[in-house]
């Protein structure tokens, strides 16, 4: 990938979590604190329920746009804001949806708005990437 325009969404998947994939995380991240994979531990606490980790979300998300550039090493700077937990069911698991799109370009770097939902919400916010033009 070599152009952006302003406005083109530029890559979109869903990817389907599970507490499986929340333990296979936890274990790649050596993030085991228990609310992302007992429910007892996450409702006492407050929460409801077990909770995919927000370095898990970010990560996919980011690994969206990721394949569509083909080269990750473009990726130059990449922040966001987690506004809404993502809430795994055991049964169910849950969907995230990701779609990338250009906010803005210059001669040197593109920036990418990704927008990330879960349930019908928006889970990331301000989550911009700025990407290498060339």
């Amino acid at each position: 990938m070599s152009g952006f325009t302003v406005g083109e969404v530029i890559a979109e998947r869903s990817v389907h979590l599970t507490r499986e994939s929340l333990v296979r995380y936890a274990g790649a991240s050596g993030d085991f604190n228990p609310i992302h994979y007992r429910d007892d531990v996450a409702t006492a606490v407050g929460l409801p329920g077990v909770l995919a980790h927000g370095m898990l979300t970010m990560g996919i998300a980011v690994g969206t746009l990721a394949e569509a550039l083909g080269d990750s090493g473009r990726i130059a700077d990449y922040g966001v804001r987690f506004t809404r937990p993502v809430v795994v069911d055991p049964e169910t698991g849950a969907d995230l949806h990701i779609s990338a799109k250009v906010g803005a370009v210059d001669d040197e770097i593109a920036r990418i708005d990704l927008t990330v939902t879960f349930a019908e919400t928006t889970v990331l916010g301000k989550a911009q990437v700025r990407v290498r033009v060339s």
